[in-house]
């Protein structure tokens, strides 16, 4: 069963209105970052070790330019529902970029880890040559 569609009240209307002009400001930011990050995925794909996580930065590209795509078809069609659209596209972006910032974080340690007992096991005349 349908909800009857109601109007916003001025608070919203005045809300949502702030939201459109903060959004359509972000545009030309969105299109930018998104085709930097496509070409960086491109270029990381060059090399065989970035033929595997090349479709990373290509996917959250795509993501930053679909959400631009959003907001002008918000701006033009005059459909909020866009904007809603648009902010799911950045949520996954950010989502992503978390994850990817965890992982690089933890990856980092274990081979700061690594490295360190290497050097310490050398420092007290093991060598290399034992492991």
């Amino acid at each position: 069963m349908e909800q009857p569609v109601t109007q916003p009240k001025p608070r919203e209307a005045v809300i949502l209105n702030q939201i459109q002009q903060v959004s359509n400001g972000m545009t030309g930011w969105l299109k930018f970052l998104g085709i930097v990050n496509i070409i960086s995925g491109a270029l990381t794909a060059l090399s065989l070790w970035g033929i595997i996580i090349a479709w990373l930065p290509i996917w959250l590209g795509i993501l930053l330019l679909q959400a631009a795509t959003r907001i002008t078809n918000a701006r033009f069609a005059n459909n909020e529902g866009e904007l809603v659209q648009m902010m799911d596209k950045l949520r996954l972006y950010f989502v992503i970029q978390g994850v990817l910032i965890i992982v690089s974080v933890v990856v980092a340690v274990v081979a700061i880890a690594i490295f360190g007992s290497l050097i310490f096991k050398y420092m007290q005349g093991g060598g290399l040559d034992t492991f």
